[in-house]
């Protein structure tokens, strides 16, 4: 008979706590607890936390700081927070997860405001050594600028690649970059030394087949296909929808294919106007003539199947357990596409197994160098 024996964990595996409380410091103390034992080069912590504790996040960090050691931490506030098959939603809750990087694979960004992203040159000598980069931002939903910034963004970053989200909150929209920041983006830049694989996975699923925009000015869509937009648009969310546009609202949007994507990637944007007189429509972004356009509809089976494959994609390109993840999704996935049981996370966990995950819920996912809306974006640290 053969005797088994049960794998060590990996020595540079993530550690992560998460609970609900409405005292913020038994929150952290549970954290703490799961947490536990802190080796002496962890150098780097996410912490999330919902936004009933918006207003006391600098009392949470600096707590977590002094109680660690560890002075470097980004993260945001979500309307609902991620952590290893678990969701957070309508409640006082936190997840915090600490790493070890060697301290010259990684740079705090400081607070980008500005689209000349002039604050870059406090790590511009750093920025320089390496080839590539990997960024994990978050951005405030309030700047207008946000989707310019993201993609300077990366294309300041030597061969920069990006996730994130936009912090979501019904008070105060705060952010962590070593300290308490806010009005633009901030986060952490990896070197290229630190591994890492990401997915993205869309909410939505195109109706019907691509299309042209012939005519437009800024946001409203005057023709597709050299035929009046709304004409386009009722042939193909079908007869019954067209008799009663109400019931298109947080159903059927604008998809706008990524070009040069190999993966059918898709930019999804609300539908906030039509002028049924002049057949007119105008949605959530500025585009121009000759863009394409797909109309989508949120599918909660399609949005599974879809987050199943990119699981599955995932699982194929590692061959070791991920040291540590971070999940970004859109506030309308989670609960209100797959239920109340934490049906998101659990899906995590159970294609690539138990290991430590914290995120949260956006007001925008952030996948290279745009900003999407109902998706969801995975990173592992390998």
């Amino acid at each position: 008979m053969t005797q088994q024996t049960q794998a060590k964990p990996r020595t540079d595996r993530f550690l992560m706590g998460h609970a609900e409380a409405p005292d913020w410091e038994k929150a952290a103390e549970s954290c703490l607890q799961q947490i536990g034992y802190i080796p002496p080069d962890t150098t780097l912590g996410f912490l999330y936390v919902t936004d009933n504790f918006a207003g006391i996040l600098k009392s949470i960090l600096d707590h977590f700081r002094e109680e660690t050691g560890i002075q470097d931490w980004i993260g945001t506030v979500g309307m609902g927070i991620c952590a290893s098959g678990k969701e957070y939603y309508e409640t006082s809750a936190m997840a915090a997860m600490i790493g070890s990087f060697r301290e010259e694979d990684f740079r705090i960004l400081p607070i980008l405001r500005n689209e000349q992203l002039t604050e870059l040159i406090d790590i511009q000598d750093w920025l320089q050594r390496d080839q590539s980069h990997f960024g994990i931002v978050h951005g405030d939903p309030r700047n207008g600028s946000t989707p310019e910034l993201i993609e300077r963004l990366a294309e300041r970053l030597p061969g920069g690649y990006l996730v994130g989200g936009l912090t979501s909150s019904r008070n105060e929209e705060p952010q962590i970059a070593n300290g308490i920041v806010q009005g633009g983006l901030s986060g952490v830049v990896f070197s290229e030394r630190v591994k890492v694989v990401t997915g993205l996975t869309q909410g939505c699923s195109p109706i019907a087949g691509m299309h042209v925009i012939t005519e437009c000015e800024r946001n409203i869509i005057a023709k597709i296909d050299d035929r009046p937009a709304l004409d386009v648009f009722y042939e193909d969310i079908g007869e019954i929808l067209a008799r009663d546009l109400n019931r298109t609202a947080g159903y059927i949007f604008a998809g706008l294919p990524l070009a040069n994507s190999d993966t059918g990637d898709y930019l999804v944007r609300n539908l906030i106007g039509v002028d049924t007189k002049n057949k007119l429509l105008a949605i959530g972004d500025l585009i121009e003539p000759g863009q394409t356009l797909q109309f989508c509809r949120r599918d909660g089976r399609s949005a599974w199947d879809d987050l199943q494959r990119m699981l599955d994609d995932l699982k194929s390109r590692i061959d070791t357990p991920p040291r540590g993840g971070l999940y970004y999704s859109c506030l309308g996935r989670g609960q209100n596409l797959f239920g109340n049981d934490s049906e998101e996370l659990r899906a995590i966990r159970n294609t690539l197994g138990d290991f430590p995950v914290v995120g949260f819920f956006a007001n925008g996912e952030i996948s290279n160098n745009r900003l999407y809306g109902y998706t969801g974006v995975l990173t592992l640290f390998l």
